[in-house]
């Protein structure tokens, strides 16, 4: 009995594995070498980051077409930007290094007032439309500005809080 067993269940097997192959031969793949001696087609210059791209000249897309900023930071107004800020941007964004989005330090050195406040105000169509929101969109892996509905008055005064972040620099 154990005899048997043992031959039915080697048949089995057998028949298993066989049944799990190809019936038709395969071509033997033609593996080919490169040819060493033609030189490798250069490959083009990666993006600038942005973070190395000054554009002073991009007012962004938005409400905000003009800002005229006072040469004094307005110290009242850059506390409550400082409010604004730590309540409703901390999740994603540190002043001083990248998190899930970039770094705040240095922005008002590289963007416009009025690009700065637009893509706080309305970063969804910044993001469609805008070249330098787009490479942000890119730096940070896809991860998409959500829109805080917050005011022009906000977006100022936040503004005016990156103006103080900036002085130290």
């Amino acid at each position: 009995m154990r005899k048997l067993s043992k031959l039915i269940l080697t048949l089995i097997t057998i028949t298993a594995f066989t049944a799990c192959g190809d019936s038709e031969k395969k071509e033997k793949d033609d593996v080919k070498i490169g040819d060493y001696s033609q030189e490798a087609p250069k490959k083009e210059a990666a993006a600038t980051s942005s973070k190395d791209m000054v554009d002073m000249s991009n007012k962004g897309i938005g409400p905000v077409k003009s800002v005229t900023l006072n040469a004094e930071i307005d110290k009242a107004l850059a506390v409550k930007g400082e409010t604004v800020f730590k309540n409703m941007c901390t999740a994603c964004h540190k002043t001083d290094k990248k998190f899930i989005g970039p770094a705040i330090v240095g922005i008002t050195e590289r963007r416009s007032p009025e690009w700065i406040m637009n893509m706080i105000l309305n970063p969804e169509e910044m993001i469609a439309n805008d070249p330098i929101a787009k490479q942000l969109l890119l730096e940070s892996n896809m991860a998409v500005m959500a829109n805080q509905n917050l005011t022009e008055e906000e977006a100022r005064s936040i503004l005016e809080y990156f103006r103080t972040l900036d002085e130290e620099i």
